[in-house]
């Protein structure tokens, strides 16, 4: 989580976005990469400088080849948790970013797509 958190900060700090942006991603990041850890025991993040139509912005992936989520719209309403926590975990990642994308198997992994935009 730690390094996720450190290396979009740093992507983001070099982008110039702005403090509001970069807080949210950060922790948009840090929450996704606990997921992975904790319910997909491990896997990886990839961040991606992204050009589009004059807009800056950046897009991390995150996937692992977990147990999957049986049953993603449950998985994304709050409150919902399998690990004992508070449950606000995909739900609230969704709020923090410009973009988000859930794809996810039983038994077969999840991949978590995530894009923020700088703003103009």
């Amino acid at each position: 989580m730690a390094l996720a958190r450190r290396a979009v900060n740093e992507w983001a700090t070099r982008l110039a976005f702005s403090v509001v942006e970069k807080t949210k991603f950060v922790t948009a990041a840090s929450e996704l990469g606990r997921n992975v850890l904790v319910h997909g025991g491990g896997g990886d993040m990839r961040i991606t400088h992204l050009e589009r139509g004059g807009r800056t912005g950046l897009e991390l992936v995150f996937e692992d080849q977990g147990p999957g989520i049986a049953d993603v719209a449950k998985a994304m309403t709050d409150g919902f948790s399998t690990a004992g926590s508070m449950g606000l975990g995909l739900g609230g990642a969704r709020r923090l970013v410009n973009e988000f994308e859930l794809s996810s198997t039983p038994g077969g992994g999840t991949r978590v797509t995530v894009v923020q935009w700088k703003r103009r």
